[in-house]
């Protein structure tokens, strides 16, 4: 099975990028946008100056547990940069979706009160709500996460999506939402428990 494979039998069909989507991205924005794979795991990753986008991250069933994910995240935290990446929100109904969330929090990621993010999948056409979660060393603002997950929206997910899909995807504007009140929120609560 080769890695495009493994990735798309574990995402649903409305988060994939399609394969020719990525390979033109590692191929015309490899600078940038990179793989890290191995027997057991497929790691799919965007790489700015400023902070890291997660893309796909993929650990075979049987090697889970073997702390193969705690490894990548600790190779990318050693860059010192804010770590971003969009998970589905959790479905009951899926273990899953659950555990993902619960391996984050373990990593240290915080969920993005703030920030909101709904996306109409070109291949159901229908609405992907997804959370944020983000690493951040230097406990940076969800405004400057924001920021950053405009700039990847733009140069990663919407890369030659015309060309690719034979449609674009919706404008960043039309995707992500910025909540000042629900950030402020956070940070009072924050204080309180301090």
């Amino acid at each position: 099975m080769d890695w495009y494979e493994k990735l798309s039998k574990y995402f649903p069909v409305e988060e994939m990028k399609s394969k020719e989507h990525m390979e033109l991205l590692l191929k015309e924005k490899g600078d940038v946008y990179h793989k890290d794979e191995g027997p057991h795991h497929v790691l799919m990753y965007a790489e700015f100056d400023t902070f890291i986008f997660i893309d796909y991250v993929w650990v075979s069933a049987k090697s889970r547990g073997q702390g193969i994910g705690h490894k990548l995240m600790e190779k990318l935290k050693t860059r010192n940069k804010p770590i971003i990446l969009e998970v589905e929100p959790v479905d009951y109904e899926d273990s899953d979706s659950a555990k993902r969330l619960h391996f984050y929090k373990r990593e240290g990621f915080n969920h993005a009160q703030a920030i909101g993010y709904n996306r109409r999948s070109l291949a159901t056409n229908k609405e992907n709500p997804m959370e944020i979660l983000y690493w951040s060393p230097a406990n940076e603002s969800e405004e400057m996460i924001f920021e950053q997950m405009h700039k990847m929206y733009e140069s990663i997910h919407t890369y030659k999506d015309e060309e690719v899909y034979g449609q674009a995807y919706q404008p960043a504007e039309e995707v992500l939402t910025f909540n000042e009140e629900r950030e402020t929120e956070d940070i009072l609560a924050d204080l309180d428990r301090n």
